[in-house]
């Protein structure tokens, strides 16, 4: 089973978000490539979630629900 993916981690600049060990930025053990993959937050924002959930409404042509767990 994969970890929790975490919605704001305090520092998301010392681990690479590309696979479920998230790995320490200078210690990729996982083979990912050379540069770390970036958190969400450290591309989109606080409100990374919500830009999330706007995207999917303009995709559907429906609000979605907030409180809904988030798939993926």
């Amino acid at each position: 089973m994969a970890k929790r993916f975490p919605i704001r981690p305090s520092h998301p600049e010392r681990n690479c978000w590309g696979c479920d060990r998230y790995c320490a930025a200078g210690d990729m053990i996982c083979g990912n490539g050379t540069e770390r993959t970036q958190h969400p937050v450290e591309l989109f924002g606080d409100d990374w979630r919500e830009w999330e959930a706007e995207a999917a409404e303009q995709a559907s042509g429906q609000r979605p629900d907030p409180n809904a767990p988030v798939q993926g």
